[in-house]
């Protein structure tokens, strides 16, 4: 009875400790989706931003082109 009642807190303790283990990999893993995130808006600045350079670039070829 003893080496049962052993065994049975011994499980207790082992799954105590996996739910914590688990329950910080989840956490790391929306770190990183957030990341992933903020560095999609920032590319998606950039190349907004470099194709109002280029329209801009061909609106003066254009005008230039008038004259």
């Amino acid at each position: 009875m003893k080496k049962l009642l052993t065994l049975l807190f011994a499980v207790a303790v082992a799954l105590s400790l996996t739910t914590s283990t688990f329950a910080q990999d989840t956490a790391k893993k929306d770190d990183t989706k957030k990341e992933e995130k903020a560095e999609k808006k920032e590319k998606k600045a950039k190349k907004d931003k470099k194709e109002k350079k280029e329209d801009k670039m061909k609106d003066d070829k254009m005008k230039d082109d008038k004259k």
